[in-house]
């Protein structure tokens, strides 16, 4: 009934697992990689660092927490409060998993609503990024961007809590 980490049900059943999370993930995790390394050789080489690197790594950990939070609740491996969860009926789990899902999409919905209007004001304000004198809106976009599919996996897990029966 629950995931072998102890958390909620998983959104969808092991064999429809989508990998989107996971490439996006790994590709990210790579490029932070690959910036920090030529950055410390940079360093080590030429005693010269390559400051400009620190906001695409900051872009970058952004993006891999986001992806993370999809993947966390696609998995149901989101945070939970499973010592008093795992001791109740399953009627009063479902309703406490309910809500638990609806208040991390209201989170990340706010999320995603600060960030547009965030992004719309650097936008406006045509706020540059220090590093690379980038316009910023190109960094903050993304924030509201990402909030969809980690809602959109929320609504999944939300919907599986909402069909499943106690006998499963």
């Amino acid at each position: 009934m629950f995931s072998p980490s102890g958390g909620p049900p998983p959104t969808l059943p092991p064999g429809a697992r989508f990998r989107a999370e996971r490439f996006f993930g790994a590709a990210a995790m790579a490029a932070l990689v690959a910036i920090t390394l030529a950055n410390v050789l940079t360093r080590y080489f030429t005693d010269i660092s390559l400051a400009f690197t620190e906001e695409v790594s900051v872009f970058l950990l952004v993006f891999l927490t986001f992806v993370g939070a999809a993947k966390a609740f696609l998995d149901g491996n989101q945070i939970a409060m499973e010592f008093f969860i795992a001791r109740m009926g399953w009627p009063w789990k479902r309703r406490f998993l309910l809500f638990a899902l609806a208040m991390s999409a209201l989170m990340i919905a706010l999320v995603g609503w600060f960030g547009t209007r965030m992004a719309w004001d650097d936008y406006e304000m045509e706020v540059t990024s220090p590093g690379l004198g980038w316009p910023q809106w190109i960094y903050t976009t993304w924030m509201p961007l990402l909030c969809l599919p980690v809602i959109a996996r929320i609504a999944q897990g939300f919907v599986h809590v909402w069909r499943k029966r106690a006998a499963e």
